[in-house]
């Protein structure tokens, strides 16, 4: 079989394709009930097992897992005696954060530009949509070669861990010879790539404690020691001269060997502001994939607005910890722990809490999967080999499904190329990316099938 039906087939489902992007954005499915209606993730899940009943798949089930979401599961039998491949989405989303800041609103998926704007359209709305396009276009085309199964995540971006629970308490559910984590996304939009690793993370709440009550700063500043100025104090502590992050006992020199990132391009994608430089040392992919990152991502202590001339007597933090493949994310807390306590001043007082871990990830690209997919993306992608990039955020699920699961081979492809600015306002999709990346998942399972 060649490949062309299998490219006709997903270009002629991709108006349907943008109108089920439209319904599947159209809901709010933050997984933080506080401030998202527990009603608009169900309907959420609701639409995605209605899909996937639609095309044939059984046992589909809303999977209540133990950090109160709902995970969507669903089965596709293939031949008899065909390989079996686990198919991975979310359908929750990030806030939208600053919702006068988007140019369009954040859950109406809007064109503009060639482009498909809406939370969640890449990261990862899209890439159930790019799941169902792909085994859309193999039924189009002879049918679907292996077993397929299905699942859809209901709290990925919150990190509380439910599915990889669920999957530890039901070890048969999730089996499979191969994974694909639909939630990467090529290295720059037209260039195929598989996400190779993954930075796994520690979160650490910091406490520091110096009066019993906040005084006048007038009457006792210069000798009342500020809570506020030594918290400062320990987060600057945390950082070389140069920006690198700085933990004692923890090795920032690692190096990546892959596709490099260039300079010029990262402050691009980033945006990153004219005059402004960037931190750290070494190249760009050794300090966003090889490294740890160390990012302070809040502190409590009065806002400017109505603040009082105060020493203040106590003020916290919530400090995170990217590490890289190699390095153990328990012991990594350890040690941002120890440096937190070592590096406060004036003999303060301070209490440190951990609030999250996941361990990093590396896959095996040797395995005959990635051979599949290489083969894959080059046809999908004319005059285009596979590339092997890091991810410096995290998917702490893979390493649930490789530890569960340890004859599986794992890819990491999807959606979230730079452009599509996921986890921050105006996040938007290239219809020319999922049009390439369903049929790259379609032939890959072709491929993947005959091998």
């Amino acid at each position: 079989m060649s490949s062309r039906p299998v490219a006709e087939a997903v270009a002629s489902l991709m108006p349907r394709a943008k109108e089920e992007l439209t319904e599947l954005v159209a809901f709010r499915s933050v997984a933080d009930f506080d401030q998202f209606p527990r009603s608009e993730s169900e309907g959420a899940a609701g639409w995605v097992a209605d899909a996937l009943r639609a095309e044939g798949f059984q046992d589909v089930a809303l999977l209540d897992t133990p950090d109160g979401t709902q995970s969507v599961y669903g089965f596709l039998p293939g031949p008899e005696g065909a390989k079996t491949v686990l198919l991975y989405a979310h359908y929750d989303v990030q806030p939208p954060l600053d919702e006068a800041g988007w140019s369009t609103p954040p859950f109406e998926l809007t064109e503009r530009d060639g482009r498909w704007y809406g939370r969640g359209s890449a990261d990862c709305k899209g890439g159930i949509i790019m799941h169902l396009l792909a085994l859309r276009a193999l039924k189009a085309d002879g049918g679907v070669p292996v077993h397929i199964k299905v699942i859809a995540e209901g709290s990925e971006e919150q990190g509380t861990g439910g599915l990889e629970r669920y999957a530890e308490e039901h070890p048969d559910l999730l089996e499979a010879d191969t994974i694909v984590i639909g939630d990467a996304g090529n290295f720059r939009a037209g260039l195929p790539t598989v996400t190779a690793t993954l930075r796994g993370m520690t979160l650490v709440r910091v406490q520091v404690d110096t009066l019993e009550g906040n005084l006048h700063s007038g009457q006792f500043g210069g000798a009342a020691p500020d809570a506020l100025a030594a918290l400062v104090r320990v987060l600057d502590s945390l950082r070389a001269e140069d920006g690198s992050t700085s933990v004692d006992g923890l090795d920032s020199e690692a190096r990546w060997e892959g596709v490099e990132y260039a300079e010029e391009q990262f402050r691009k994608d980033a945006k990153v502001l004219d005059g402004v430089e960037l931190i750290g040392s070494g190249s760009v992919a050794d300090r966003i994939w090889a490294r740890p990152a160390v990012t302070v991502l809040g502190i409590d202590c009065p806002p400017v607005v109505g603040a009082t001339p105060s020493v203040q007597s106590s003020a916290r933090a919530l400090v995170s910890l990217r590490v890289p493949p190699g390095t153990d994310a328990v012991e990594a807390t350890k040690l941002l722990r120890a440096h937190l306590e070592a590096h406060t001043p004036w003999g303060a007082q301070v209490l440190t809490e951990q609030l999250g871990q996941g361990q990093a990830f590396r896959a095996d690209t040797s395995s005959p999967a990635y051979a599949a997919m290489a083969e894959a993306m080059a046809v999908a992608y004319p005059g285009q080999e596979m590339q092997y990039a890091g991810q410096g955020g995290s998917i702490p699920l893979c390493n649930t499904l490789a530890a569960l699961y340890p004859q599986a081979e794992i890819l990491l492809i999807g959606l979230s190329e730079p452009e599509a600015q996921i986890h921050a306002v105006n996040e938007s999709v290239s219809p020319e990316e999922l049009e390439r990346l369903s049929v790259t998942e379609a032939l890959f399972l072709r491929n993947y099938a005959a091998s």
